[in-house]
């Protein structure tokens, strides 16, 4: 005798069992991810506090320099260098960690809002109370705080560790100039290279940071002379077409692609292993409209709701563009490449 089949879910209590199921993953996804950033934070004070212990003999070499055997000096460089290494990478790892924590939490908030409503919980109040911030000026705090933090860490582990570099090289210079001109050349020569290198990092840094061909000149040329940039560096064949009417927007706006592009370029670096890139610009009388494609790693249709890596790292991007009344789309029609597109209005 057959046994009978229980009885059969709505779609509404369907969905309410899986809006549950994934709020419990999300939960434990949460917790997984707040341990890995409380060790992750351990590792990073530690090798922090590696290299200022580094740093300390370092300044002690200078003050001995004469009396230290040349081999310890490279050793304890060496060891300096290697610390650097570590530290700026572990910190990466920590902002990764950070980045995908706060959208985690965002989804999660999302499920159970969700979950509440459709179990007959309160309704969630959409209009604001007297004083609060709304969600787009908290948006927009977050961000530029985290990129203030990101951009002290930068400056502490790349042009301020170069210039402590420098330092301890000039000494070494100028204690051998006496005792080993040829090697003091040499010292300098070294010290030259290493100065050139730190001025073209810190060049592109302040590129990045803010380029200011782009108050100067407008959108189309900087756009023109990033990508090159970026190709001339990652050896990605990146083909841009611009078309339309070449102009000035409100400098907001051409930040904002310009930030597009730059952010969609940084993605196809770190997640695609793509060898091709297509930007397509156009300009019109109402709207900018720009495509990012490339020909790397696609994502699975299920993957574009915001799981994926490639994805979740563009959702700040599609809230800065919601904001000023534009659109933002993921296609990937294929396991092959993926195309990102937005558009801005041109007017208020």
């Amino acid at each position: 005798m057959e046994e009978e089949a229980g009885p059969q879910l709505t779609p509404v209590e369907s969905f309410i069992e899986f809006t549950r199921t994934e709020l419990d993953k999300t939960r434990t996804g949460l917790k997984e991810i707040g341990l890995l950033i409380e060790q992750s934070q351990g590792e990073v004070d530690k090798l922090a506090q590696r290299n200022a212990s580094i740093t300390v003999q370092l300044h002690q070499l200078q003050a001995q320099f004469e009396t230290v055997p040349r081999e310890d000096i490279r050793s304890t460089y060496e060891s300096s260098q290697d610390a650097q290494q570590r530290l700026f990478t572990m910190r990466g790892q920590l902002e990764k960690l950070q980045s995908d924590l706060v959208h985690l939490r965002r989804y999660g908030e999302y499920l159970s809002r969700t979950l509440s409503l459709l179990e007959g919980g309160p309704a969630v109040e959409i209009t604001s109370k007297p004083g609060a911030v709304s969600p787009g000026i908290e948006h927009i705090i977050e961000a530029q705080e985290e990129e203030r933090r990101k951009i002290s860490r930068q400056i502490h582990d790349g042009p301020a560790q170069a210039l402590s570099n420098f330092i301890l090289q000039t000494e070494i210079a100028l204690r051998l100039f006496d005792v080993d001109p040829g090697r003091a050349r040499e010292e300098l020569t070294n010290l030259k290279a290493a100065a050139s290198s730190t001025f073209s990092h810190v060049r592109d840094f302040i590129f990045d940071l803010r380029p200011m061909m782009l108050d100067d000149l407008g959108l189309v040329p900087t756009v023109r002379r990033y990508t090159q940039a970026v190709k001339d560096k990652t050896g990605l064949d990146i083909g841009l077409v611009i078309t339309g009417t070449e102009r000035r927007l409100a400098i907001h706006r051409e930040v904002l692609v310009f930030r597009g592009i730059q952010e969609l370029l940084a993605n196809v670096r770190d997640h695609a292993q793509a060898t091709q890139v297509k930007i397509l610009v156009y300009l019109d009388d109402d709207q900018v409209r720009v495509s990012v494609e490339d020909n790397g790693k696609g994502v699975h249709s299920e993957g574009l709701s915001g799981e994926n890596g490639r994805i979740s790292a563009l959702s700040s991007l599609e809230e800065r563009i919601g904001l000023v009344g534009g659109t933002f789309q993921v296609e990937s029609p294929s396991d092959k490449g993926l195309r990102v597109s937005f558009t801005i209005p041109t007017g208020e």
